[in-house]
C-alpha cells in the first residue's frame, strides 16, 4: 500500500507551481487532499516577511499537536532561511531546498531524518502536464532575482536571476495546450528579467508561445517598469495578450523609491502607464504602505500621484519587517495603526478606479470560466476582472463571450 502525501502551500504563485512540480514527481506515493489521511506532510513555505515565517511555524506546531505521528517535511523559501533551526529543534523530519524538488520521490523514502538543502543555482526542467483543480496553467519561466530592494529577502533564498530554456517552456505549453489548457500565466521570482542570461527576451518568448496551436491567452505575472522595452510594447495589440499588465511600482514617492533601493521613478512610471492604458489595458501594481521613513509629507505626495495614475488593480501590503534586510535596520518606523489607515485609503482609491474602468468595458468580454461558487460560475475576463455568471449549462473550464454585463461596485454579473 502506497504512503499518502499531503501538500500545504504558503505564499506566491511560484510556490504553487513548485508544489505542482513535486506532485508530478511522486511515482511511489499517493497524493491526498486531506491532512488526516496522510502519512507525510510537505510544507512548501514562504519566508517573505517575519509574519510569513510565523504562519509556517504555527502550522508546523499545529500538526505536531494534532498529528504527532505524521512526518513533516519543510520545502520552499523557508527551508533556506529557517530550515536549519526547525530541523535542529526537531520540529520537522526533513528539509529540502529548491534544487531538490525534482528528487522528492526518492527523498520521501528516507527512513531517517534528513537535511538536503542543495544549491541556489538550479532551475526546474520538469514538464508539468496537469494543474490539479485549475483551468489556467502556470508556467515558471525563470527563478531568482538580481534586484536588491531594501525590504526583500527573496534574492537570498531563491538566488540570482536565471532563465528556463525556451525549448523546455515551449514543450510544456505544447503539452498543456494539447491537454485543453488555453490560458497561460508566466510566473517566476522576477519574470521580466527573462532571457538576459540566454541572449533572448520576454518578447521573443511570447511570440513563439503565441504560435502554438491552442494558446488563446497569455498573462504575465509581474513586470518591473524598466523591463518594458520597445520590443515588448510592439506586442500590446496582439489578440492573444491579456489586456492586463501587472507592473510593480512599490511606491509613488521618489524619496521612498530611493529608500527602498528601487530602480523606477514616478515621472517615467506615469509616462509608461499612460502609454499602456491608451491601448485599452487594465494595469495593476504592487504597493508597500508604511515602509520606514514614509512620513505624512511623503504619503500626501504619494497618494496624490496614485490618483493621477491609470491604475485598475492593486496588491497593497502594509510593510512587514523582515529580519536580514536593510529596511529592518532603518529608523523612523511607521506605526501599525497609521499604516492601516493609509492602506485603506489606497485600496479605496483603486477600487473606485476599477469600478469606473469596468463600467467602460461591458462588451466583448472573453471569460474563462473556472468554477461555480454559491450557485454562480466565476471566471476572469481579459482585463483580470472577475465575472459572476448565472447559467443552467455546465460552464466549468469553458470560454464564454459576454456582452452588456451588469456592473456593480462589488463585481460584474451576467446571465447565459
Amino acid at each position: 500500500m502506497k504512503k499518502k502525501v499531503y501538500f500545504k502551500t504558503f505564499g506566491c504563485r511560484t510556490n504553487q507551481f513548485d508544489t505542482q512540480i513535486m506532485m508530478s514527481k511522486l511515482e511511489d506515493f499517493d497524493i491526498t487532499l486531506k491532512e488526516e489521511d496522510s502519512n507525510l506532510i510537505v510544507v512548501n513555505s514562504c519566508t517573505v516577511t517575519n509574519g510569513a515565517d510565523s504562519s509556517v511555524r504555527g502550522y508546523i506546531n499545529s500538526i505536531e499537536r494534532r498529528y504527532p505521528d505524521k512526518k513533516v517535511i519543510l520545502a520552499g523559501c523557508g527551508s533556506h532561511s529557517k530550515g536549519e533551526s526547525l530541523f535542529e529543534s526537531k520540529k520537522v523530519f526533513g528539509v529540502i531546498g529548491h534544487s531538490e524538488k525534482e528528487k522528492i520521490n526518492q527523498i520521501l523514502k528516507k527512513e531517517s531524518r534528513f537535511y538536503q538543502i542543495g544549491d541556489l543555482e538550479h532551475i526546474d526542467s520538469t514538464i508539468v502536464e496537469e494543474f490539479v483543480g485549475k483551468s489556467r496553467a502556470f508556467i515558471k519561466i525563470q527563478e531568482g532575482c538580481d534586484f536588491r530592494c531594501s525590504y526583500c529577502i527573496i534574492p537570498f533564498v531563491r538566488g540570482n536571476a536565471r532563465s528556463q530554456k525556451e525549448d523546455i517552456i515551449l514543450a510544456q505549453i505544447q503539452k498543456l495546450a494539447s491537454n485543453g489548457f488555453g490560458e497561460f500565466i508566466l510566473t517566476g521570482t522576477n519574470v521580466g528579467s527573462y532571457g538576459k542570461d540566454l541572449n533572448t527576451s520576454m518578447a521573443k518568448l511570447l511570440k513563439r508561445m503565441s504560435q502554438i496551436r491552442g494558446v488563446r491567452r497569455i498573462r504575465i505575472g509581474s513586470l518591473e517598469p524598466i523591463q518594458i522595452d520597445d520590443e515588448f510594447k510592439e506586442l500590446l495589440n496582439e489578440p492573444w495578450m491579456a489586456k492586463h499588465l501587472h507592473i510593480a511600482l512599490q511606491h509613488t514617492s521618489d524619496k521612498m523609491l530611493k529608500v527602498m533601493n528601487r530602480r523606477n521613478s514616478y515621472n517615467s512610471d506615469r509616462k509608461l502607464f499612460e502609454e499602456i492604458a491608451s491601448k485599452g489595458y487594465a494595469i495593476g501594481t504592487d504597493y508597500i504602505v508604511g515602509h520606514p521613513q514614509e512620513t505624512e509629507k511623503e504619503w500626501a505626495e504619494a497618494i496624490q500621484r496614485v490618483k493621477e495614475l491609470p491604475l485598475t488593480h492593486i496588491h497593497a501590503f502594509s510593510y512587514s519587517k523582515r529580519d536580514g534586510t536593510q529596511s529592518a535596520l532603518m529608523k523612523e518606523q511607521v506605526r501599525g495603526d497609521i499604516a492601516k489607515i493609509r492602506h485603506k485609503e489606497l485600496t479605496k482609491i483603486i477600487k473606485d478606479k476599477n469600478y469606473q474602468f469596468r463600467q467602460e468595458q461591458i462588451n466583448n468580454l472573453e471569460v474563462l470560466v473556472e468554477n461555480s461558487k454559491d450557485g454562480l460560475y466565476q471566471g476572469l475576463d481579459q482585463y483580470f476582472n472577475r465575472v459572476n455568471l448565472e447559467s443552467d449549462e455546465e460552464l466549468s473550464n469553458n470560454w464564454v463571450l459576454l456582452n452588456k454585463i451588469e456592473v456593480k461596485y462589488e463585481g460584474n454579473y451576467s446571465q447565459i
